[in-house]
């Protein structure tokens, strides 16, 4: 499995399977037929793929880093984007390169019925990251 490549602020990070921190998909509902790989595909796929700097109040599990200076606020980047599902199974996505219509569409014709959140967060310092599935209130 190819890995997803990006830069940000010159700096090269790169999302493979051996940096990855955890990957949490949704507790309560969990969707079935997606996984770290599918997650890694739908990225190479997507045409506007943009991570922001966020800052976090827990380090990286990783490196800890800043922590041992006091630290208050951790830097990490984040993208997120939507799944969609049909009784719990991943059916598209909004960053898909052959989806044609918007959520409220395939709700009304019946192919989905359920949308979850995709959140990556990658450590700023050593690329560490984590995947997070979470259903949205519909």
């Amino acid at each position: 499995m190819e890995n997803f490549k990006f830069t940000y602020m010159d700096k090269a990070y790169e999302l493979g399977e051996n940096n990855l921190e955890y990957f949490l998909n949704d507790e309560e509902k969990p969707v079935r037929g997606i996984d770290r790989e599918s997650i890694i595909k739908l990225l190479l796929e997507g045409e506007e793929v943009s991570f922001s700097k966020e800052y976090y109040d827990e380090p990286c599990g990783n490196c800890l880093n800043g922590k041992v200076y006091g630290q208050k606020y951790f830097k990490f980047l984040e993208y997120h984007f939507f799944i969609y599902t049909k009784d719990g199974n991943y059916v598209i996505s909004n960053i898909s390169k052959d989806r044609k219509d918007n959520f409220s569409t395939l709700l009304n014709r019946g192919l989905v019925d359920d949308s979850y959140i995709v959140s990556l967060m990658v450590c700023d310092n050593c690329g560490n990251y984590a995947i997070e599935i979470e259903q949205c209130e519909i």
